[in-house]
């Protein structure tokens, strides 16, 4: 598993080099989605902001929870993986973000790609080895190990199962 992690790992430094917050139409439905590396800055172009930024200030984290979370999160990396034309993604991202922004997480330890409807990034081994099954998937790492993964939707709340991971519970 450490080996898997580790080569995702270097896949996602050579980000840099890749084409980041790349907006493309989708074959499917004709609508704009992003595909690949991202940063936040990719969900203040208008075809994402409307359903981002509304979720974003809708949201109201638990404080008490963040309170336990904030300790855990030495040497925490976090990635992202998620779909711009999904309803989940679009409810929950915005939601992580806030949370995120809430407890001071540098961005530079997180990492956001986005897929296709068919969970993919065509001509591209981004997700090789990674075992993607749902998105959005929240997948955090401590010490070059996986600790654990939120798909699809939480099972109590975001912060809830953070807290869980981070504690090694869920």
């Amino acid at each position: 598993m450490k080996i898997l992690i580790t080569i995702f790992f270097l896949q996602i430094s050579s980000a840099a080099a890749q084409d980041t917050n790349k907006v493309i139409t989708d074959e499917t439905s004709g609508k704009n989605i992003l595909i690949g590396y991202c940063t936040r800055e990719a969900f203040r172009d208008t075809n994402f902001s409307w359903w981002f930024n509304s979720e974003y200030e809708m949201y109201n984290p638990d404080s008490l929870i963040l309170t336990e979370i904030r300790p855990l999160l030495s040497k925490t990396l976090i990635t992202i993986i998620m779909g711009t034309w999904c309803s989940d993604s679009r409810r929950e991202v915005p939601r992580f973000f806030k949370i995120i922004d809430r407890l001071g997480f540098p961005d530079e330890d997180l990492t956001i790609i986005a897929v296709n409807e068919d969970k993919e990034i065509p001509g591209s081994s981004i997700l090789k080895g990674y075992n993607l099954e749902l998105v959005p998937t929240f997948t955090i790492y401590k010490n070059g190990s996986e600790l654990g993964r939120i798909q699809e939707a939480p099972e109590e709340t975001l912060e809830k199962d953070i807290l869980a991971i981070l504690k090694n519970k869920l």
